[in-house]
């Protein structure tokens, strides 16, 4: 490409700021992606041609504009000439030709290989020889669409994420025909609208919504098995892991449709069973259920386009059904560690009196101390009072062998995650507890069947399963087996309530919710680095900022330990038999060469040693 003549130009310093190298630019479709686009590039100071065939959605994206920029006013963010500024550079047409003078196009139509290539055989009649094309698909494939075009050098993938405006990613796909300048532009466009960009390469789903839909397909699934209620789902991954939407209401959110057509487009990429789509998913989409667009998905919403969700007929009633359940003011916990430490805390501040019993009176009085340490750090941050931390430590009773749960009501096990010590636990616990004790375990992924086949009482064991750290964590998944009473499950939920926890009702399979959910997406994380595909920094980034998780994937299998993550891949594979759960090779030589995480100071990351 031949560079500007300079010859004309005067040879006085200008004083007027440097035009951004991609100033107008054309966006193609305006639902809710391609608005959103449009408001983020406008307010950056572009021109922005809005292409629209429909007149209808043209005019509701001009509506939401000026709507966010009033709101912007209000708030202070914007003055009036600056909204005027903003609603100025943004022209919507319905018709391709407004696009010939743009810099950079970018195209956000529905995710169809036929439409985009259409789109993009008539750009090459239209736009500068110069102008860049993007394509804003989340799933298909850059190099299919850069073949149709004219000029494939100048075609990449520049995938914002929802809602455009206060998401942050913008994955920039180049395909092996894209030239590096037309990378490079987009990539300064991004930083340029206050985004982070991150590289990817060109295959279904790139990097978040490579990981993202998995699990998304997963949940579907799971849902599909009435393994457990659409509510349950959701709350169980927002509340376990902390992620701002639970998967179904996510699912609802993108569109069943958007979603089912990203997972073929995976599946015929991958042929992972994994990414095989849920049949539920086909269903919704035939039936035109596609989620918050159409007023009803997994869930029923006001009306079309919004997000209230209303009752329906899979809603649960409000609060728990009263049945018939077991009295209980004394809990025995056994165990030492951090987790047995935090159960036995939530226990003691809900007002319950608490015999904390450990292989040792020497762990147990540790452990209790423990506890007051954590009680006197929440007192010094102004959380709790010093009455009510002396309180709560008064009720805690440590003890040095099992004996001391003569008379407790309910008994729960927090020791280490291996099935012959849990059943050996349970054993002792037959003997010593009263009969109609409630036995529970906190195992994460283990068979509670297994373990309650070690008592002569089966049908008094449940699984009670915390999250780490127990004091903070509202989630408990309440495991029932094909055994377990009715009143102890009764006793168990009524028992989360009274200690401000959140129940979600599982069945007795590996994994239960969070983690048979969790720990896959973990795994593909780890097959994308091992693919040399992406780099675990811009991995993480990716799910930050594109999916807003709290955490990346390698921050959070250093933290939860890699050892740990291994052993819950390995029994998932070991029940599900599934290919794609066989966990990754990387994962298994890391914990091999004694590389844990956080706790040994080195796994996916390397760590400063603790003081």
């Amino acid at each position: 490409m031949d560079l500007p003549s300079t010859s004309s130009q005067s040879s006085s310093p200008s004083t007027e700021p440097a035009r951004p190298a991609l100033q107008t630019i054309a966006v193609v479709g305006l639902g809710t992606m391609g608005t959103g686009i449009a408001e983020v590039l406008a307010r950056a100071g572009r021109e922005v041609i809005g292409i629209e065939i429909s007149d209808t959605a043209a005019r509701r994206a001009t509506a939401t504009l000026a709507a966010a920029t009033a709101r912007s006013v209000t708030k202070g963010l914007l003055t009036e000439q600056e909204r005027e500024g903003v609603l100025a550079r943004f022209r919507t047409f319905s018709e391709l030709g407004a696009a010939a003078e743009a810099d950079l196009v970018i195209e956000v139509v529905p995710e169809s290989y036929e439409l985009k290539q259409r789109i993009f055989r008539e750009l090459d009649a239209i736009v500068r020889p110069t102008a860049i094309l993007a394509t804003g698909t989340n799933a298909l494939s850059v190099t299919r669409m850069a073949a149709e075009s004219q000029r494939p050098e100048r075609v990449v993938g520049l995938h914002f994420f929802n809602p455009a405006p206060a998401m942050k990613l913008v994955e920039v796909v180049s395909s092996v025909l894209t030239a590096p300048p037309a990378v490079e532009a987009v990539t300064t466009l991004a930083r340029e609208l206050g985004k982070e960009p991150v590289a990817v390469g060109d295959r279904p789903g790139f990097v978040a919504d490579g990981l993202l839909f998995g699990y998304l397909n997963q949940a579907a699934a799971m849902y599909e098995a009435k393994y457990a209620s659409r509510e349950d789902i959701d709350a169980a991954m927002r509340l376990g892991c902390g992620l701002p939407m639970g998967p179904l209401a996510l699912l609802d959110l993108i569109g069943v449709d958007t979603a089912r057509t990203v997972l073929e487009a995976m599946y015929a990429a991958s042929g992972d069973r994994l990414h095989a789509p849920a049949p539920i998913l086909g269903h919704l989409a035939e039936a035109g259920l596609t989620g918050q667009k159409s007023g009803r998905g997994f869930y029923t919403y006001e009306s079309a386009g919004s997000q209230v969700i209303v009752r329906d007929l899979q809603t649960p009633p409000d609060g728990d059904l009263v049945r018939a359940s077991r009295p209980v003011s004394t809990v025995g916990v056994a165990g030492s560690g951090t987790m047995a430490s935090g159960i036995a805390q939530v226990f003691a501040q809900a007002g319950y009196s608490v015999v904390l019993a450990a292989r040792s009176q020497e762990k147990a009085d540790a452990a209790k101390a423990a506890i007051a340490k954590s009680l006197s750090r929440a007192v010094d941050r102004g959380r709790l009072t010093a009455d009510a931390a002396a309180a709560t430590v008064g009720r805690i009773t440590a003890a040095g062998s099992l004996e001391a749960f003569a008379e407790v009501d309910l008994a729960v096990e927090a020791v280490a995650e291996d099935l012959a010590v849990k059943q050996e636990l349970f054993q002792s616990l037959d003997k010593v507890c009263k009969p109609g004790a409630v036995l529970a375990t906190t195992t994460s992924s283990l068979p509670v069947i297994a373990i309650a086949r070690a008592t002569s009482r089966p049908e008094d064991v449940i699984g009670m399963h915390f999250f780490n750290p127990a004091p903070a964590m509202k989630l408990v998944e309440v495991v029932r087996t094909v055994l377990t009473a009715d009143d102890v499950h009764a006793t168990v939920r009524g028992i989360c309530a009274k200690v401000r926890k959140h129940p979600v009702d599982c069945g007795d399979r590996a994994g239960f919710i969070v983690n048979a959910l969790l720990f896959p997406y973990l795994n593909n994380a780890i097959k994308m680095v091992e693919q040399h595909y992406a780099g675990i920094d811009d991995i993480d980034a990716a799910m930050k900022l594109g999916a807003g998780y709290p955490m990346g994937p390698f921050e959070l299998l250093d933290v939860v330990g890699l050892d740990v993550s291994l052993a819950i891949e390995q029994v998932l594979h070991k029940e599900f038999r599934d290919p794609g759960l066989a966990p990754s090779p990387l994962l298994e030589h890391l914990v091999a060469a004694g590389c844990l995480g956080r706790k040994t100071g080195r796994g996916f990351r390397e760590y400063a040693p603790r003081r």
